[in-house]
């Protein structure tokens, strides 16, 4: 009996740990993106998601990231996360990041889209570069808006 709570706890504390809900660090030059299949070697661009049972998908572009969210129940996703433009392979939370589209910062999948952990370093960026500014909810309108124009 003693044995059989000893498993019962082992299992738990497996079950329990299985399924952590954080982010995995990206081996840049090794993974590949979930979506387009590319090998992810851009730190500034690269994202990932994690869902609530704690799987990781990885992607090489933030427009990956959204394309993917298309094929995907978003109900089960914990985390939406994007590399901080600012600090290159710093995953950021996407939901609270201000975002960019500039012609003037390519990006893996010409989408021309950087994430910024900070609204300042964003404004600042766009003041260099030019472009657009968007929240997270902006920026799915946006590239649902496009996707429907281009279909």
């Amino acid at each position: 009996m003693q044995t059989l709570k000893h498993y019962l706890i082992i299992a738990l504390l497996f079950l329990f740990f299985s399924c952590n809900v954080s982010p995995k660090p990206i081996d840049y030059g090794s993974d590949g993106c979930h979506f387009c299949k590319m090998t992810i070697v851009d730190k500034v661009h690269a994202a990932e998601i994690v869902t609530k049972k704690g799987k990781v998908y990885m992607f090489d572009a933030t427009e990956c990231m959204i394309n993917f969210m298309d094929e995907f129940d978003t109900s089960e996703i914990a985390l939406y996360l994007s590399n901080n433009y600012t600090a290159p392979a710093d995953l950021i939370d996407a939901a609270k990041a201000t975002f960019l589209i500039s012609e003037n910062i390519s990006s893996p999948m010409g989408a021309f889209l950087s994430a910024f952990e900070d609204k300042a370093d964003a404004e600042k960026a766009q003041e260099e570069k030019t472009g657009d500014l968007y929240t997270w909810g902006e920026l799915l309108i946006h590239f649902k808006d496009s996707f429907d124009v281009h279909n």
